[in-house]
């Protein structure tokens, strides 16, 4: 072993003795940097097939490729497809806010690396994160959507456009809003940046949580109009309803 690299792996050990990693979830201490506890891991909900392959939607058995849920076929969304980590629930909810309220800018890094698995990379979609009000922006310091996609664009080697969409108008919170409330606040809300170009370009959208759809929506249809073939939506969690999935 090196001078230095022994010099490194003892500041590490240091490091981990005087501040232990903690699972990200509920703080325990564990054995590894961004790891989860086994209590927390086991009542994670990852998402993945068998779903709807327009919004992401559960289901219980495969019904072929390209099989939409009910809600989809009736009234499909503007966006091409929406994909997230994990079904919204303690942990995920931990994990959201803590980056979100609680400052743990370190926990868009893990978040990114979950996210990865979803990522379509011989598509070379252009990263592009769900923009903040400059008001908002300017209160909490950061957009963790877009700490989020930094790192997703070096995990993935992807472009990531932090700027192509703005905010112009601000909104309320969207919590406790239903379906309807929540597209009526956000309806204009998202315009194209001037100066880019997106003609015919696939767009990997990213937020932090899809709640109704409602974000997600009025954001493909901004970056449609501002000339994107697709946009499909990547989350790091999805509220389901809270019916059992559909088939």
């Amino acid at each position: 072993m090196s001078f230095l690299l022994l010099i490194k792996t003892m500041a590490v050990s240091a490091l981990d003795y005087a501040l232990p990693p903690r699972c990200p979830g509920c703080g325990v201490v564990v054995e590894r940097d961004r790891s989860f506890c086994l209590a927390c891991w086991s009542g994670m909900h990852f998402l993945g097939d068998p779903c709807c392959a327009r919004c992401g939607l559960p289901f219980e058995h495969e019904i072929g490729k390209g099989g939409e849920c009910a809600a989809c076929l009736s009234q499909p969304p503007p966006f091409d497809s929406a994909r997230a980590v994990l079904a919204y629930g303690d942990v995920a909810r931990a994990v959201a806010l803590r980056l979100k309220y609680g400052r743990r800018i370190g926990l868009a890094r893990l978040i990114a690396g979950h996210m990865a698995r979803h990522v379509r990379i011989e598509d070379r979609p252009l990263i592009v994160p769900v923009p903040l009000h400059r008001w908002r922006l300017w209160w909490r310091g950061f957009n963790q959507a877009a700490l989020v996609a930094d790192h997703l664009g070096r995990a993935t080697g992807l472009s990531v456009e932090k700027h192509a969409l703005l905010r112009p108008r601000r909104t309320q919170p969207l919590r406790g809003m239903d379906s309807r409330h929540r597209a009526k606040a956000v309806r204009g809300a998202f315009a194209l940046a001037p100066g880019h170009d997106l003609a015919g370009r696939t767009v990997l959208l990213i937020d932090d949580v899809h709640t109704s759809g409602a974000t997600a929506a009025a954001c493909a249809r901004a970056l449609k109009r501002g000339g994107a073939a697709q946009v499909h939506l990547l989350c790091w969690a999805r509220v389901l309803p809270d019916a059992e999935p559909l088939d």
